[in-house]
Formats: structure tokens, C-alpha cells, sequence
């Protein structure tokens, strides 16, 4: 029998819509998950039960007395350890933060709440969201949901495994070099990259930079759609959600949710392993030409093709080290000793660079830019794999070599999802199968300009094409085994950098 917690997003809403299911009732079911599975993999941090118990009853209490209620109205969620949330611990991952509490929720968390949805805890991070391995100094590591030894990925890992192991219907996530499409791709669920400024961020640092977006996480399409439609909004603070005066343009719900229906028999698709430059490992390219296979006959075309991203890495590795530096600078300077790694080699390494090199990244990432806008002018949506290598070892900080070619640095290893960061296009984890050594994989799927609504359709029709074959469909994690394992907190390295 399904237990409440295993129910899609979208089937739980309409359940409670119609009275059959109540939100108490979901909301215990996905605390029984948590406290079952929750040792093994630690990817719910800092809980709030008697808050989260509060909420349901009052939606409760709204549809007894036949109250119009939201989208999201009685749906427990994850919410990432990088987004505030008030009265709920906010470490950022970080030692700085380790007591810190929130006297406000951030904007996305608020239309979170405002369309009806029930923070139930955060998900853990890496510090500072700094890496693809969700592990730090406050929490721990994160385990993978079909292995706990295993990378989880990141920065959204927490929120990837809860997801995966249903102890959430849906989750946050935040993305600068693949931080949602990674994990995603590691724990068999889907996670959005949406187009810059479409779900406002009043926190960046940056304004203006277009590197850094939130998103949403979640099991299937139609209910990441769901959770995009509450999210998506107006936010003069975020300069990037730029709009019309007096009009909105991207708050409407009903331009995500439900996912367009699209006839994949008139797209043009373009296929590439690794965008002719990244490493990728052999188990990745091989389990991605059978997803190509599997997809080509769906198509109106399918071409081996890339756009040109020479200069990706090192226009990418710059501006984000400003950034990081932007950001973090002050504290690896007066407290050094509560910084990780990644936080020390990403200011020192930001301090090396001139002006000049920040000038030829930004030239760079304009000149990859328009050359992706006249390469969707010849296909409708380009494929790639999500992620360079299979999951490992969540005690390897990052992995230092693929197929025995040495990375440039420790997110190197993240080029095929930074890559379309640079372009400012929209992109998506889809969850296709098994690869041959057990672990998910993801496929990415990128759409054009501004193409959300558009992007999201796509992905829901290969979900829908996908799913009537093992080889192909969303994997799912054998909880059995997982309420079975040793605790990750009883592991060697569980706490600490690295």
C-alpha cells in the first residue's frame, strides 16, 4: 500500500483538495519517513514539528469551512540550509552560523508559505553551498539515496535525497555551477535551473550577475511545475526580475503548472557527451548514448552537435571566484580557522586574478551567450549527461581525476552543468534509469532563451515517454536497505570539511 509520503506532489494536493487525504495525516506520514530513513542518509537538518504540525491543522481548519486555499495548501517541504527561514536554524552549513535563527523568511520562502506550503525542515549543503558533496562542519555529510557510502552531489543534496526517499513531496534548491542539476542527476529526481530573475533572490550579492538562481526539486515534472508556479514571481529587489511597469510578466501561475503538452515529434534535438572539451567519464557517455537511442525515435530529428564553449571554464572559474569572493572574502580573512577548503582556494585563487581577467571572462561568457542563441536558431532543445562522473565516495571531497585525466579544480568536474549556467538558459534534470555500476543518472535537458514553459513541457513528455521501460524511467531508492544501514553519523569523516 502507498503510503501518503511516497504520493506525488500533485496527486497528495488533490487528494487534499477533495477531503480524501488530510494534511495532518501527510505530514506524519512524511515524520515517520523522516525518523525511519533519516539516520542513514542525513538529509533533513534542522526540523520544525511543532510549527510544521500547527500548519497542517490550520489548512484543516481552512477547507472545513470551505476557504479558497493555495496551490500548495497542506504539502510539507524541504527547504535548503542556504535560504532563511524565520524561527528555523539557518547555518548556511558554516560554524559562523551555527546558532543562527532567522527573525524573517527569505521571498522565496515566503510565496512558499503564502501559496499553502508547510516548511518542515531544511536539507543540508555543503558550506556555503561551495561544491558538489553536501557535507560540512556543522551537520555532516549527506549520503546518496541509493547508496549512503556515496556522493549525494550538491549543494542541493539534502534536498535530493529527501526527496528521493520521500520524506518530502517537494524541496528548494539553489544553482550556480549545477548545484540543483546534480544532485538531481545523482539521487534519481528532477531539478530545475530556471531562466535568471524568474524566481527572485533578494540575497545575491551580486545583482546583476546571472550565475546564481533558486529553483525548484521534486519527483516528476507536473510537480516540479507546480512548485515553479508558486515560486516564480515579481521581486523588485532582485534586479533581474525585471518586468513591464505595472504588468506582470512571470507571476503567472498557469504558465508552468501543468506542464504545456508537447508533440516531440516536431523537435529538432542536438546530443552532446561532453560539449567537445569536458571530461566525462566513460560510464556516463555510455549510459547517455542509450538514453540518445531511446529518445531519437521520439524526435522529428536528433543531431550530434555542440555550441562552442572554448574559454568555458576558465570565463566560469573566474566570475565565480568573484563572486565567492564578494561573499566570503572577509570571512577567510577574520576566521579562517571556521572556512572549509573550498572556501580558501576560491578567495585565494579570486585574489590572483586582474581586472583584465575579469574582462575577458565577461567578454567570454557574451561571446558563448550569442553563439548558443544561433545554435537554438537550428535545433529546439540540446541533451547532454547532468553530471561528468557516476556517484562516489561522499568522503572524496571532489573527484580529483576522471578516467585518469587530472581536473583543473575541485568543480571541474561540474563543466557540463556550468557550461549552460554561463548562457543564462533555462535547464533540467531529468532522472533516466540506472547507469551499470546501480547509481541514477541524469540527463540534461536545455531549452532556449527564456524558454521555461516551454522546457518544461519537453521534459514532461520524455517523463511520460520514458517511464514504461526500467531502462529509462525514474529510479527509485530501496528504502528497506536504507532503514537497514548503518548511520551515517557513525561513519569515519561523517563531521567536518573534508
Amino acid at each position: 500500500m502507498t503510503e501518503p509520503c511516497d504520493l506525488s506532489a500533485v496527486e497528495a494536493r488533490r487528494l487534499i483538495g477533495q477531503k480524501h487525504l488530510s494534511p495532518t495525516e501527510l505530514l506524519e506520514s512524511c515524520l515517520r519517513r523522516i525518523e525511519e530513513v533519516n539516520p542513514a542518509v542525513n538529509a533533513m537538518v534542522a526540523m520544525d514539528e511543532a510549527s510544521a504540525r500547527q500548519e497542517a491543522k490550520s489548512v484543516e481548519a481552512a477547507i472545513a469551512r470551505g476557504d479558497t486555499i493555495g496551490p500548495l495548501a497542506g504539502l510539507p517541504l524541504g527547504i535548503k540550509d542556504l535560504e532563511q527561514t524565520k524561527g528555523l536554524r539557518t547555518t548556511w552549513g558554516s560554524p559562523i552560523f551555527r546558532d543562527h535563527v532567522p527573525d524573517r523568511d527569505e521571498g522565496m520562502v515566503t510565496n512558499l508559505r503564502a501559496a499553502g506550503g508547510i516548511v518542515l525542515g531544511k536539507t543540508n549543503v555543503p558550506e556555503f553551498g561551495l561544491g558538489a558533496n553536501s557535507r560540512n562542519a556543522v551537520y555532516g555529510a549527506t549520503g546518496n539515496a541509493f547508496d549512503n557510502t556515496r556522493n549525494s552531489a550538491g549543494s542541493s543534496g539534502g534536498s535530493a535525497v529527501a526527496l528521493a526517499t520521500g520524506m518530502v513531496p517537494l524541496a528548494s534548491g539553489s544553482d550556480t555551477g549545477g548545484s540543483l542539476r546534480n544532485p538531481a542527476a545523482f539521487n534519481g529526481i528532477v531539478g530545475y535551473r530556471p531562466s535568471p530573475g524568474l524566481v527572485p533572490s533578494e540575497r545575491r550579492i551580486h545583482g546583476w550577475s546571472a550565475l546564481s538562481v533558486l529553483g525548484p526539486m521534486a519527483r516528476t515534472v507536473p510537480d516540479l511545475s507546480l512548485m515553479l508556479a508558486a515560486m516564480a514571481s515579481d521581486d523588485a529587489a532582485d534586479p533581474l526580475a525585471y518586468t513591464l511597469h505595472a504588468r506582470t510578466v512571470r507571476g503567472e501561475a498557469a504558465l508552468f503548472h501543468p506542464p504545456r503538452r508537447i508533440d516531440l515529434a516536431t523537435l529538432r534535438f542536438a546530443a552532446t557527451e561532453d560539449f567537445g572539451q569536458a571530461l566525462v567519464e566513460q560510464v556516463v557517455r555510455r549510459k547517455f548514448r542509450e538514453a540518445v537511442s531511446a529518445i531519437a525515435p521520439l524526435a522529428a530529428g536528433m543531431e550530434d552537435a555542440t555550441p562552442d564553449l572554448s574559454g568555458g571554464d576558465e570565463a566560469f572559474e573566474v566570475l565565480r571566484a568573484v563572486g565567492v569572493l564578494a561573499s566570503h572574502g572577509e570571512k577567510v580573512r577574520t576566521r579562517p580557522e571556521d572556512c572549509g577548503p573550498n572556501m580558501h582556494a576560491n578567495v585565494e585563487e579570486a585574489l590572483r586574478y586582474s581586472v583584465e581577467d575579469v574582462a575577458r571572462a565577461l567578454t567570454t561568457q557574451t561571446r558563448i551567450y550569442r553563439g548558443f542563441q544561433s545554435f537554438f536558431e537550428r535545433h529546439d532543445i540540446l541533451i547532454t549527461p547532468a553530471i561528468t562522473t557516476s556517484p562516489r565516495s561522499w568522503r572524496e571531497l571532489f573527484p580529483e581525476t576522471i578516467d585518469g585525466a587530472k581536473v583543473r579544480t575541485y568543480f571541474h568536474w561540474l563543466a557540463l552543468a556550468y557550461y549552460v549556467t554561463l548562457t543564462g538558459h533555462p535547464a533540467i534534470s531529468l532522472p533516466v534509469g540506472l547507469d551499470e555500476k546501480g547509481m541514477p543518472f541524469g540527463l540534461q535537458i536545455v531549452g532556449p532563451r527564456g524558454g521555461d514553459a516551454f522546457l518544461l513541457g519537453v521534459a514532461a513528455a520524455l517523463e511520460e515517454a520514458l517511464s514504461g521501460s526500467a531502462a529509462t524511467a525514474r529510479p527509485v531508492p530501496d528504502l528497506s536497505k536504507l532503514r537497514a544501514a548503518t548511520p551515517i553519523a557513525q561513519m569515519e569523516g561523517f563531521l567536518g570539511f573534508g
